[in-house]
């Protein structure tokens, strides 16, 4: 039976999870598996996989034939290089302790690189939102001064309108007054 280390997707339209799957090569994609030994998350940044070490090691000295994108997978979480390693074991060529003391370091920087990889895009977020709040602020700042002016204007047309109106109505009381005075002044 040539068995093969896959993935079978789940999840939503648009929305892809995989599981990882040691499976028969010869089952549909998302049928039946013998064992499941991890998932993976591409739309996270960085992708999130979480991986039974020890049982796809165990798969992969086994001889399990894995797809493109699992052999990937299985490269970036070190199982090749713990295989290379026990290989280089078996043959005399390292120690244990070695072995370890490598994989370790290769797995520090591994994690050092993720977690400079997050950290520039939580930077890259807190500075994208520090923009589009800058320029919310701007516009907001436009807008009000756009209606401070509009109230200004209405505020000088109505006090205008309102020294119009007093100006006719000391003209008109004028107007009334000139004429009663003349009336009187000959009266006399």
């Amino acid at each position: 039976m040539a068995t093969r280390i896959r993935l079978q997707r789940r999840g939503k339209k648009n929305q892809p999870f995989y599981h990882i799957v040691i499976a028969d090569g010869r089952a549909p994609r998302d049928g039946r598996y013998i064992e499941e030994i991890g998932t993976y998350n591409p739309l996270t940044n960085p992708a999130t996989v979480n991986l039974n070490f020890d049982r796809a090691l165990y798969w992969v000295e086994a001889g399990a034939d894995p797809s493109d994108t699992a052999r990937s997978i299985l490269k970036h979480e070190g199982v090749y290089l713990m295989k290379h390693l026990r290989g280089g074991i078996a043959k005399g060529a390292l120690t244990q302790l070695d072995a370890d003391r490598k994989f370790d370091a290769w797995k520090q920087a591994k994690e050092s690189k993720v977690s400079n990889i997050k950290r520039e895009d939580a930077d890259k977020s807190r500075k994208e939102m520090k923009a589009r709040l800058e320029a919310e602020t701007k516009v907001r700042e436009a807008i009000s001064a756009k209606v401070a002016a509009k109230y200004a204007a209405a505020a000088e047309a109505e006090a205008a309108e309102a020294e119009a109106k007093a100006a006719e109505e000391a003209a008109n009381a004028e107007a009334t007054e000139a004429p009663a005075e003349a009336t009187e002044t000959p009266a006399e």
